[in-house]
């Protein structure tokens, strides 16, 4: 009796684990109301100028090309001097919404993300002191920082400025958006009955929230080994404890940002949704429940940022 008793605990435990998870996920919202369109001009600008590389070559937009998903669609970036990136560049689309940045979370904001990829050897290899020495000798970026920032050119109002440009940068609006907004003609059958999947298997339980991912930590290889050469987390705090954590990512546009995971391993959707199912869950999935996962991944690709050129 006792132990009937129990699992149906375990079971109404479980149920509503995913009943509260699925709340959680939230439509983004149809427009930015929360920028100073000022700064984000100027943003908006630095980002697709390659004078914030030491070489004058490398943009923001090298690696995060928003027209395509927001991520450049190579295994691993390319920065200064041809130099290869260790990580799979992340989309910058809806970054607002993580609760920290990059894929070992050493950046806590996009300020600190913006600055971090800046001076990053291998990515812009630039220093603070060259790059806002190079900028207020530029007469139109040090006349537009004087006209905003009363201290006109600093490291942290470039920051500023990046990160403003970088908040706009969302995607609404995407058939499952729609969905969720009350409209439940926007999703196909197949679709539907993959979110019923998503949630009945576990996904959900990482991929919840307005971004879909990006509010937690999770260990790549939960039940099984995932063969990573990168240890994630634990490159930043050094405690072992967080060997193989990396952000959760976003799914949000998730079908137009391939390679995937940090290593950039796997090209195809499929591939990814059978790997999660079974390293992550330590679960089996049919190709026919795969495809109706994919499908609904499919789902969440948004309307793109317009005027990004």
């Amino acid at each position: 009796m006792y132990k009937k008793y129990f699992k149906c605990l375990i079971i109404l435990s479980c149920l509503l684990q995913v009943n509260l998870f699925s709340a959680l996920i939230t439509p983004i919202p149809l427009k930015v109301t929360d920028v100073n369109p000022k700064k984000v001009k100027l943003g908006h600008q630095l980002f697709f100028d390659p004078i914030l590389s030491k070489n004058d070559k490398i943009s923001c937009e090298n690696c995060h090309i928003i027209s395509e998903g927001g991520d450049d669609n190579k295994k691993v970036s390319i920065g200064v001097n041809g130099q290869k990136d260790n990580v799979n560049a992340p989309t910058v689309l809806n970054s607002r919404y993580n609760f920290v940045q990059f894929w070992n979370g050493r950046a806590k904001n996009l300020q600190e993300q913006a600055m971090d990829a800046i001076t990053n050897h291998v990515e812009m290899g630039n220093t603070v002191s060259n790059l806002v020495k190079v900028l207020k000798n530029n007469s139109y970026y040090n006349k537009e920082f004087k006209s905003i920032y009363k201290d006109g050119v600093t490291k942290k109002n470039i920051a500023d400025a990046i990160a403003e440009y970088e908040k706009t940068l969302i995607t609404p609006n995407s058939p499952f958006d729609k969905y969720l907004r009350g409209d439940k003609n926007a999703l196909t059958k197949e679709q539907k009955e993959g979110y019923e999947l998503f949630k009945k298997i576990g996904c959900i339980a990482c991929h919840n929230g307005i971004n879909i991912g990006g509010n937690l930590y999770a260990k790549f290889g939960n039940v099984m080994d995932a063969n990573s050469s990168n240890l994630g987390r634990y490159d930043v705090t050094k405690n072992p404890n967080d060997k193989y954590l990396f952000k959760v990512p976003t799914l949000r546009n998730i079908a137009l940002t391939a390679p995937y995971f940090h290593d950039g391993r796997f090209n195809n959707l499929k591939n990814v949704v059978k790997f999660m199912v079974k390293h992550q869950l330590g679960k089996n999935i049919n190709n026919n429940d795969v495809d109706k996962i994919v499908s609904f991944l499919k789902s969440l690709t948004g309307e793109l940022p317009k005027n990004v050129q």
